[in-house]
């Protein structure tokens, strides 16, 4: 699964078993903020191994150079990542004086699992994510916010450009998606909703995260893609219908920003960890902000090798121009509007009920104000 999966489990802050972490091509060592090195293949997993005596002792844990260490786990879907890697190698954590080791894994469930199990400080995952925690019994604080749109887009398949012009024309049509229940299906749902379709009218096909060739090739009729298939998808002469990682688009079609990438901490440890938690904030910020106006080369030099192995690279280049506007916000500051969205989707998707989520209690406004 990508970074975007949800969790089905209703016992109390169930997640599925961790992944391995995605450092299992290319390069296996990489740099914490201060510069020294770790091996991110058997990071996650030795972590996890000993969640039960890692716990929360961490906090405040120095380095040799005075620097705080914290362990960050996160989704290591690219776009995602960004933030935290220009963070990192632009100086922003250790100006804070921490030394943040970021922990790679395959999707935000697995993310969750390492802090729910105290194998690591602080989770980086979407809403998504946390709120299926959070309905399941995990207790957990949303700090932070680090990505403010869904990274999907409704792309429309090469044979049915002229046939597909508006989403209610997906009704008695076949959709693509990952997986019932996963985020880009909750969005999509959504949409529809919306839209005013009929949701019972669509027929959605579960591919996984591989749409890209069953669009291609008109096995399905349209398909909720990430980047770069959508680019791909467009070059081979689909088209999209809907993009959500456009702030225009976002707005005209969802009504506003969608809480997407975000920082959870274990709720007992909010309040020792507060100044950490406000210095990591600040790290982040001065990430984002050069993830902002920073050359699209710079931010991807900035990416472990092991990530990036393998792409063609100006081509990521040009996506990081065309979106980092709108994907990544000017503050770390929850968007309790765009939190609200989310929960909608989930209702809307039968993944949540009104009654399971408490936004106030999840969301932590004030951790990080002004």
């Amino acid at each position: 699964m990508g970074c975007c999966e949800v969790i089905s489990q209703k016992s109390p802050g169930a997640v599925p078993e961790p992944e391995a972490s995605v450092s299992n091509k290319a390069q296996d060592r990489h740099r914490s903020s201060t510069g020294a090195t770790w091996n991110r293949r058997t990071a996650l997993k030795s972590l996890l191994g000993s969640a039960g005596v890692v716990a929360a002792g961490s906090c405040g844990e120095s380095h040799q150079n005075g620097a705080i260490r914290v362990r960050l786990a996160f989704c290591g879907q690219l776009l995602c990542v960004v933030p935290y890697e220009v963070a990192r190698v632009g100086g922003h954590f250790a100006s804070q004086g921490l030394d943040v080791e970021l922990v790679y894994t395959r999707g935000g469930s697995a993310a969750m699992q390492a802090l729910i199990g105290g194998a690591v400080d602080y989770a980086g995952t979407s809403l998504d994510v946390a709120l299926q925690a959070a309905a399941n019994g995990a207790s957990i604080r949303r700090i932070a916010s680090t990505g403010r749109l869904p990274l999907f887009a409704l792309a429309v398949a090469p044979t049915q450009t002229s046939n597909i012009l508006g989403v209610k024309d997906l009704e008695a049509r076949t959709v693509g998606i990952s997986g019932l229940g996963n985020a880009d299906h909750a969005l999509l749902l959504f949409l529809l909703d919306q839209a005013g379709a009929d949701a019972d009218r669509v027929d959605f096909a579960t591919i996984g995260t591989n749409l890209f060739d069953a669009l291609r090739i008109g096995q399905v009729d349209a398909g909720m893609l990430q980047e770069p298939a959508l680019s791909l998808i467009t070059e081979a002469g689909g088209r999209e219908l809907v993009n959500f990682m456009e702030l225009r688009q976002a707005h005209n079609h969802l009504g506003g920003t969608y809480e997407f990438m975000g920082v959870s901490v274990r709720n007992a440890e909010r309040n020792r960890r507060l100044n950490e938690i406000q210095r990591l904030a600040a790290g982040l910020e001065g990430g984002l902000a050069d993830t902002r106006r920073l050359p699209p080369s710079d931010i991807v030099a900035a990416l472990p090798e092991a990530l990036v192995a393998g792409s063609n690279l100006g081509q990521l280049e040009r996506i990081l121009d065309r979106y980092r506007l709108s994907l990544y916000p000017e503050s770390v500051g929850i968007d309790i509007g765009a939190a609200e969205r989310v929960v909608r989707a989930q209702e809307i998707a039968g993944l949540l009920s009104p009654e399971e989520i408490n936004l106030e209690s999840l969301l932590d406004t004030k951790a990080v104000a002004g």
